[in-house]
Parts: C-alpha cells; sequence; structure tokens
C-alpha cells in the first residue's frame, strides 16, 4: 500500500459506538488514503476487526492510529474462526470484517460469514468504498451498462479455455482478476476463444506503478506474452460484437484459413468464439474440411 494518507484527525471525536452486528468494511486497495469516514469510525469503534492477514492490515490501522485488535479469518482457519466470530455476535458484539484489499467476499473469504450470520438474525451491514473490479470497469473505456465478473479463471489452460468457451456468447463486458504469471497466457486463451475483442489490462491500480494498456485481446497476449509483469491484475474484456447474417461460403473460407495456422480444435474455437455459434457444430466442419470424421 502507498503510504500517502495523512493520519485521521476525527477518531477521538468518533460518535457512539457502532451498534452489535457484523460490518463488511471496504480498504483501499494500494493508496491508503482510498478508504472513507465511515470505514475508519467503524473500524474504531467495533469489538473486534476480522482481518484475511493481520500484519498486512496492522499497516492500515497502525496508520489511522486505531487500537481495535485484530484476528486472523481466512480461507484456511475460517471453519475454526468464524464459530467464535457468531459466539461474539450472540453476545451482542460489533465486529468488522476486512479482506486484504478492496471489498470483502471478492474473490475473498467471507460468504460463510456472511450468510451464517444472516441466518442467525445477526444485523449485517455494508461499508462500502474501494473495489479494484470497479475500479478497473470504470477506467478502461468500455461499456459498463452490463458486465460480468468471473474472478479468477482456472489455473490450468485446459480448463481455463474451457470456461471461456461457455462465457463467449454472454453478450456483457468481462472482467477477470489474474496473477501476473500467467498473464500472458491467460491473455493468449482469451484471445484464441473469444476473438480480438477491446480489452484493458489494469495493474497495479491507484498505486504508484498503476498502468492501463488497452487493445485488441490477440495484441495484448502479444505484448504480454513476451514481458515479465508483477502486481495486481484485473483484464476487462469487451462483449462480443452484434451479431450479423452470416454468409456459410464466407465462414467456411474463413475456417479454411485458420486450420491453416491452428489445429482443428483451435480453429473450432475460435472462429466459434468470434461469430457466437456452437462450438460442436463449427468442430463438425472443421473436422470435415481437415479430411476427418467426428469420433
Amino acid at each position: 500500500m502507498s503510504r500517502t494518507a495523512a493520519p485521521f484527525p476525527a477518531l477521538g471525536a468518533r460518535r457512539e459506538a457502532p451498534e452489535p452486528g457484523l460490518y463488511i468494511v471496504s480498504t483501499p486497495i494500494g493508496n491508503l488514503a482510498d478508504i472513507t469516514l465511515r470505514a475508519l469510525e467503524v473500524l474504531a469503534g467495533v469489538d473486534l476487526i476480522l482481518a484475511e492477514d493481520t500484519r498486512y492490515s496492522r499497516r492500515l490501522i497502525d496508520h489511522y492510529g486505531i487500537a481495535t485488535s485484530l484476528s486472523a479469518y481466512h480461507e484456511h482457519n475460517a471453519e475454526r474462526a468464524r464459530p467464535e466470530a457468531l459466539a461474539r455476535l450472540a453476545q451482542g458484539q460489533a465486529l468488522a470484517l476486512i479482506s486484504d484489499a478492496g471489498t470483502p467476499l471478492i474473490s475473498d473469504p467471507g460468504f460463510k460469514l456472511v450468510a451464517e450470520a444472516r441466518a442467525a438474525g445477526f444485523a449485517v451491514h455494508p461499508i462500502p468504498g474501494a473495489s479494484a473490479l470497479l475500479s478497473a470497469l470504470v477506467a478502461a473505456g468500455l461499456p459498463t451498462d452490463r458486465f460480468l465478473f468471473e474472478g479468477f479463471l482456472p489455473p490450468k489452460a485446459e480448463a481455463r479455455r474451457a470456461r471461456l468457451n461457455a462465457l463467449a456468447a454472454i453478450e456483457a463486458t468481462l472482467v477477470f482478476y489474474e496473477a501476473p504469471q500467467r498473464l500472458g497466457e491467460c491473455l493468449a486463451d482469451l484471445a484464441a476463444e473469444l476473438g480480438p475483442r477491446p480489452a484493458c489490462v489494469a495493474r497495479e491500480l491507484t498505486k504508484l506503478h498503476e498502468t492501463l494498456h488497452s487493445g485488441p485481446l490477440d495484441e495484448l497476449a502479444a505484448h504480454y506474452g513476451a514481458a515479465e509483469t508483477k502486481g495486481e491484475i484485473v483484464i476487462v474484456v469487451g462483449a462480443p460484437p452484434e451479431r450479423a447474417a452470416l454468409d456459410p461460403a464466407a465462414l467456411s473460407a474463413e475456417l479454411e484459413a485458420l486450420l491453416a495456422a491452428h489445429t482443428t480444435k483451435d480453429a473450432a474455437a475460435i472462429l466459434a468464439a468470434r461469430h457466437r455459434l456452437p462450438r460442436r457444430d463449427v468442430y463438425a466442419q472443421a473436422l470435415a474440411l481437415a479430411g476427418k470424421r467426428l469420433p
């Protein structure tokens, strides 16, 4: 996190303590100044802060002079920590849940805690704020009226491409998180399955080395396939183009051209994604053109 924020001056004049319940508090994704006054009041007033990584979150808490105790809540200890948190709520305490950065539950732990807290009748309060998902979406220059957040794609290529093929026909902007070491291969698979759609790679949002790199997916794949990348990554991909009347002869010619440069399976996947056609039908046509038969 960038240490650019000034100490919060109003904690001493804070209003009454939060009411009992669970508070889902958004924290900065990079710049410590990107936190709301309400979030600071809640973090200072609750009985306990549940943090994904207490060592990492301590930087934020100490920066603003907040004295509330931290307790770990992450995917590895949730089964043990969740009953303890619910017991505290049953005693009338106020708890805050934070992740390492951004809005909790967005590709971060906490869903089961929120679900069980609500099922038990405890109040759950969202404290909105920073989100890498929304920050990338609004800065990418792609339509925002309809979007799908997919989170992290499968790490293995075959599963990743199968998932992307299932998403290819969705008429919405697509948003993904990705690890920097997989960025090049992920973009290559996006280009293969979705075609040369417009896209944006957002890296290190709100931090010193923030970059937003836009272009067609195939060009982004070529760029990041040859470059070493570090930092937090969000990929935003435009919706599929509107379907026009398709000429069977033109489709066959396009498929033949793809077959000259790709395997039968990959050529069919690219054409199916590009024109939002059933992948199995295109694959059958590709096999026929390649002089093969369906098994």
